[in-house]
């Protein structure tokens, strides 16, 4: 991917669109930060991703990662590349400059690494967390945790993991063994292994900074008893900790990433918060990586589609109908218009909800308004499970239609497709399954309050006035919502069978929004080919996952009479 080739389609969403400036400016810390900072800002991304890390994407997954006696070599060149990224600022963009950060806002981070993943997703994996572990030392760790390593973190001298996965355990943190014992120093000694830790070790950085979930002796049972810890790989004094990568996995792509098996033995951490409250402390983590795996999905489906275009462009196949020339280009032909202006679609309408989404998380962190505070955080608590669930779906799906254009050549490895769909694979699994985020939406957050939180969410959606379609859209889910909390009271397994449809629909509701967003502005001829193609061959799911909804409720409350009768 050339994240230059995606300037000019950005700045049109940030400046026109959302008019992103002044809701930045109108916030205290950003006050100073006009459009042409930012402008020159993105100019250099784009200049840095397109210079120093697209071009290690192929090498980096042909050569892979090395594992040698519990030593971790990443590919050729990306030590320097991440050197490099370190030292010109480019992880602290977001920080606070108290911390050593440069204090812009999180949307422009966002852009940055939804191009660093475009352009190779396996060298971003590592920088990827450490945002998430910033914020997480910042409000968690004691003084002394963060006058020793929030610096490292903030600036990406030191890079982070997130160590939670235990092979018993999967995502159920609950069963989490791994312990962690406190010493009369302060500090605590931790035992357990942990898998699938990307970048748990590496040669990348001279230190790594473990965030470990473990429990302490006598802690209950179950996800109450987790409690975080700071693990890591070198401690003050120069000398190796007892953390021991035990091998690297094979995957099936990022093979420029190492994902790693570790061990704790008697390895020396300190508590992060509260004891027993180290879920709370990983959230903040969490929560953060998620949206950056929503943007991992745009990134790889604007690579996919990048690729694709350039070669629908040149090759020619067959007459297209209408033509007069034998032999046409096949992006003439309708089948590939389709194809990538559906993917197009998904690409522009998914930007406007990621950025509004980084917009509303510096607007719940920095309004001086209690109101708008709210506002933003239930629109980042409801939204950024559909982002991260919906556009990595998108990715590895809108992946594969990408290669599709290429035919037979897009099987082989000579054009890079492959890889891209690879590599998209794992978003869907990552940072929580998008079952597991459906889930998250529908029972945790919507039904928790009858649906009073995402009610207000869609009636006060921002911008112009709705289109009647658009409206009874909103009013259909509204009221699939409502049935579904009554209709689940008699049977509490429905919220789980329909969480998926139900996440579908909300995000093809949200995606509507950003396009009615970006016609408000004018379309142009850069937009009305995919502005089309989102009403033509992506909105229509929203009625067939509505239907799906209303005839598995309408089972459930069919069932409720039976059920009386019985009894």
């Amino acid at each position: 991917m050339q994240a230059r080739q995606t300037l000019a389609d950005i700045q049109h969403l940030l400046t026109t669109v959302l008019k992103a400036p002044a809701r930045w400016q109108g916030l205290a810390p950003f006050a100073d930060t006009d459009g042409d900072l930012a402008a020159q800002v993105l100019d250099e991304a784009a200049k840095f991703v397109d210079s120093a890390i697209a071009p290690l994407q192929r090498s980096g997954d042909e050569e892979g990662c090395r594992f040698e006696a519990g030593q971790v070599h990443t590919p050729a060149g990306f030590r320097d590349a991440y050197q490099a990224f370190w030292q010109a600022g480019w992880p602290s963009l977001s920080g606070a400059a108290e911390d050593g950060g440069q204090g812009l806002p999180a949307v422009l981070e966002c852009v940055l690494y939804e191009w660093l993943a475009g352009a190779n997703h396996g060298w971003t994996m590592a920088p990827g967390l450490l945002h998430g572990a910033y914020e997480c030392i910042k409000h968690h760790a004691s003084d002394a945790l963060k006058a020793q390593y929030l610096p490292k973190v903030a600036s990406g001298e030191w890079l982070a993991t997130m160590c939670l996965t235990e092979a018993h355990a999967g995502s159920d943190l609950g069963q989490v063994r791994t312990r962690g014992v406190p010493q009369p120093d302060g500090s605590v000694r931790v035992n357990g292994s942990k898998i699938f830790i990307s970048g748990g070790e590496h040669d990348l950085t001279d230190n790594i900074v473990h965030l470990v979930l473990a429990r302490l002796p006598d802690a209950p049972a179950g996800p109450k008893g987790l409690s975080l810890f700071l693990v890591p790989k070198v401690l003050q004094d120069g000398n190796r900790n007892a953390v021991v990568c035990e091998r690297i996995e094979e995957k099936m792509g990022l093979h420029g990433s190492p994902t790693c098996v570790m061990r704790f033995d008697d390895a020396t951490g300190w508590l992060v918060g509260e004891p027993n409250k180290g879920l709370n402390a990983m959230f903040v983590m969490m929560n953060a990586a998620r949206l950056h795996v929503g943007l991992q999905g745009i990134g790889l489906l604007e690579a996919a589609w990048q690729k694709a275009s350039a070669y629908a462009a040149e090759r020619r196949q067959m007459r297209a109908p209408g033509a007069t020339e034998p032999v046409s280009l096949i992006q003439d032909h309708p089948a590939i218009r389709r194809i990538l202006h559906t993917q197009r679609a998904w690409i522009d309408g998914g930007r406007v909800l990621a950025y509004h989404t980084a917009l509303q998380l510096d607007i719940a962190k920095h309004s001086a308004d209690a109101g708008e505070r709210a506002a933003a955080q239930r629109w980042c608590a409801l939204v950024t499970p559909v982002l991260k669930a919906a556009l990595t779906d998108q990715a590895f799906h809108g992946a594969s239609a990408c290669l599709q254009v290429f035919g037979g050549h897009g099987y082989v490895r000579e054009w890079g497709i492959e890889q891209i769909v690879r590599d998209a694979r794992v978003a869907m699994i990552y940072e929580g399954t998008n079952e597991i985020q459906a889930i998250d939406l529908l029972v945790r957050k919507v039904l928790a309050d009858g649906g009073q939180g995402l009610n207000t969410l869609l009636a006060t959606l921002p911008g112009q006035a709705v289109t009647a379609a658009a409206s009874t859209r909103r009013h259909a889910l509204i009221e699939i919502t409502q049935t579904l909390a009554i209709a689940a009271q008699s049977d509490p397994e429905l919220p789980y069978w329909v969480a998926d449809d139900y996440l579908r629909a909300v995000a093809l509701v949200l995606l509507e929004w950003a396009w009615g967003q970006i016609r408000a502005t004018g379309l142009g001829e850069r937009w009305s080919d995919p502005a089309q193609a989102f009403a033509q061959w992506v909105l229509p799911e929203f009625d067939m996952r509505a239907a799906i909804l209303r005839q598995r409720i309408a089972q459930a409350l069919e069932f409720r009479p039976q059920e009386a009768l019985s009894a």
